[in-house]
C-alpha cells in the first residue's frame, strides 16, 4: 500500500513531527510484520528519526546543520540561494524505513518521524509512505 502525506512548512529550516500521520498510514493497511518507508519528494528536504520528548533536540540538530553547513557560501547560490539546503538534505537523506512488528510502527518510546525542511517556507511537501507487508 502507497500514500501520500501533504505538510505546509513555515520556516527555511524546520523539523515538523509526522509520527501520527505515518502510523494512520499504517494501521489502515491491518499488517502484522513488515515495513514502513518514509520518502519526502524534493531535492532540499529529509526524513529523520530522532527524539520526541524535548524539542530542545529538534533545535540543536537545526543549529548543528546551520554551523556545518552555513547559508550563502555554495556555488549553488547563484542559482537559487539555496545550495545549503541541498548539502542539509543530502547529508540527512530523503527516507527512513521502519520495521512494523505485531501490527506496531517500530519506534522506541523517545523516537519520532520528522520532515526536515530546510529550504521553507513551503505551501507543500509531499511525503510518501509504502507499506510492505512481509508475510504475503
Amino acid at each position: 500500500m502507497q500514500k501520500a502525506i501533504t505538510i505546509q512548512t513555515h520556516q527555511h529550516d524546520q523539523l515538523l513531527d509526522i509520527t501520527t500521520q505515518v502510523k494512520k498510514i499504517i494501521s489502515q493497511c491491518n499488517i502484522q510484520t513488515g515495513l514502513a518507508n518514509v520518502y519526502v519528494q524534493g531535492a532540499t528536504a529529509g526524513i529523520m528519526i530522532q527524539e520526541n520528548w524535548d524539542d530542545s533536540v529538534q533545535t540543536d540538530v537545526i543549529n548543528w546543520l546551520r554551523k556545518i553547513i552555513p547559508h550563502g557560501i555554495w556555488q549553488h547560490d547563484a542559482q537559487d540561494n539555496n545550495g545549503d539546503s541541498h548539502l542539509k538534505a543530502g547529508i540527512v537523506g530523503p527516507s527512513e524505513t521502519i520495521p512494523i512488528t505485531n501490527g506496531e510502527i517500530g519506534l522506541s518510546t523517545w523516537q519520532n518521524i520528522f520532515l526536515c525542511e530546510f529550504d521553507g517556507p513551503r505551501q507543500e511537501r509531499r511525503i510518501v509512505v509504502t507499506v510492505y507487508d512481509s508475510e504475503k
